[in-house]
C-alpha cells in the first residue's frame, strides 16, 4: 500500500523509493496579504526541498463576526480582527494562480478551509487533501462537506479534546478516506515541555493510520525527533527571515532552517530504513579492525622454547595477529620458534601442552 506522501502525489525523490514523510512548509498568514510575497513563499519552500506548501483560506464574512477578538493585537492597520481576515483574501483566479506556481515548482498544493465558503472555492482550485484546523475539528458542517469529496485528510488537533478528535476520525473513517492524525499545540512558540511527541505513537495504536507533527517551536528539533518515531507528516510553520512582520515568526522556521530539516528527515528515513547487524558491520570493516585493534606481541627477543610469561608478552597495533584479548591464555605455552621484539605472534608461533 502506498505511504501517505505518496497517496497526496508528492514528487518522488531521486534514489529514495522509501522516503515517507510528507514535509510541509506552512505559510498561513506571513504573506501578510501580499500576493507577491504569497509567490514568494512558493519559490522558497521549493527550493528549501519541502513537499508541500500550505495556505490558509479565509473569507471574513463567511467565518468570523466583526466582533471577534485579536489572539494577539499585532496589525496597526486593521482596525479588527475582521478587517485583518477581509486583508488577507485573495480571489479565486489568485488562487488558482498559486496553486499553478506549486504545481510548477513540483510542491503538493494544500490551504485549510475555514468556512464552507472556502471550502468550496478550493475545491474548485484543487487541492490534494485537506488540511482540517484544529478549531474546525468539532465543525461537522465543514467535516462532512470535506469528506464528500473523497480526498485524504489531514486531521490537526492543537485546541481539541480526545472525544472531538475521536468523533472526527470516525466521520472520516465512514468513507474509508486516508487520513493522518496530527499531534499539535497551539502555542506560538511552542516550548518544548508542550510538543507532545509522546501523541504520535498514541494516534498510531488509536486510529490505525498516519501520524505526525504540527509543530510550532521555531526549531527543527521536534520535526527531527518526529521523524525519528516514524512520522509520516511533518509540518511548520515557515519565514522568510526573524525580522518580518506578523504574530507567527517567532513559532516559524527559515528557509535556511526548513532545508536542514528536510535533510534531517531524509537522512533519519535512511537509517531507519537500513537497519545494521553488529557481526556483519564489524566483519565489513576489517581492514579498520586491523589498523585499530591491538595483537600479542614479543616485549624482547626470545628463543625457541621460552616459556611464556607475562613479563614476555604486550598488546600493540595492528591487530593482525592473535588478538589482544587472548593474552592471557598465552601464559604457560612454549614457544616453537624464536622471536624478535615487537614481532606480532601468531598461532603458529606458539606450542601448547598436550
Amino acid at each position: 500500500m502506498p505511504g501517505f506522501r505518496s497517496l497526496l502525489g508528492a514528487r518522488p525523490i531521486p534514489g529514495r523509493p522509501d522516503a515517507s514523510c510528507l514535509i510541509v512548509g506552512e505559510v498561513a498568514q506571513a504573506h501578510d496579504g501580499s500576493l507577491g510575497l504569497a509567490h514568494a513563499f512558493v519559490d522558497a519552500i521549493a527550493a528549501a526541498g519541502a513537499d508541500a506548501v500550505k495556505f490558509q483560506t479565509h473569507i471574513a464574512a463567511a467565518e468570523s463576526t466583526p466582533g471577534e477578538p485579536w489572539r494577539v493585537r499585532f496589525s496597526k492597520q486593521d482596525e479588527s480582527r475582521y478587517d485583518y481576515w477581509r486583508r488577507m483574501e485573495f480571489t479565486e483566479d489568485q488562487w488558482h494562480g498559486l496553486r499553478q506556481h506549486a504545481s510548477e515548482r513540483g510542491l503538493v498544493f494544500l490551504s485549510s478551509p475555514f468556512s464552507v465558503e472556502a471550502l468550496e472555492l478550493l475545491t474548485r482550485v484543487g487541492v490534494a487533501a485537506w488540511k482540517v484546523a484544529s478549531g474546525e475539528v468539532s465543525n461537522p458542517a465543514i467535516l462532512d462537506r470535506m469528506v464528500a469529496t473523497d480526498l485524504p485528510v489531514i486531521l490537526s488537533t492543537g485546541l481539541s479534546r480526545l472525544d472531538e478528535i475521536d468523533a472526527a476520525v470516525t466521520r472520516i473513517r465512514a468513507r474509508r478516506l486516508a487520513l493522518a492524525v496530527l499531534q499539535c499545540t497551539s502555542a506560538y512558540p511552542c516550548p518544548p515541555e508542550r510538543v507532545g511527541v509522546n501523541l504520535l505513537g498514541f494516534f498510531r495504536e488509536r486510529y490505525g493510520c498516519a501520524v505526525g507533527l504540527s509543530d510550532h517551536s521555531g526549531t527543527v528539533y521536534p520535526g527531527l525527533a518526529a521523524a525519528t518515531l516514524g512520522a509520516e507528516v511533518v509540518e511548520v510553520h515557515v519565514t522568510l527571515g526573524r525580522e518580518m512582520f506578523g504574530p507567527d515568526v517567532s513559532a516559524s522556521v527559515t528557509t535556511t532552517e526548513l532545508r536542514q530539516l528536510v535533510e534531517g528527515i531524509r537522512f533519519i528515513e535512511a537509517m531507519r530504513a537500513h537497519p545494521v547487524d553488529k557481526d556483519t558491520a564489524a566483519g565489513d570493516l576489517a581492514p579498520l579492525r586491523d589498523a585499530f585493534t591491538k595483537s600479542v606481541v614479543a616485549r624482547v627477543d626470545l628463543p625457541r622454547g621460552t616459556l611464556l610469561r607475562p613479563e614476555h608478552l604486550a598488546v600493540k597495533k595492528p591487530g593482525t595477529g592473535i588478538p589482544a584479548a587472548r593474552l592471557d591464555g598465552l601464559f604457560g605455552a612454549h614457544l616453537r620458534r624464536s622471536v624478535r621484539a615487537d614481532q606480532v605472534l601468531t598461532e603458529a608461533d606458539i606450542e601448547r601442552s598436550a
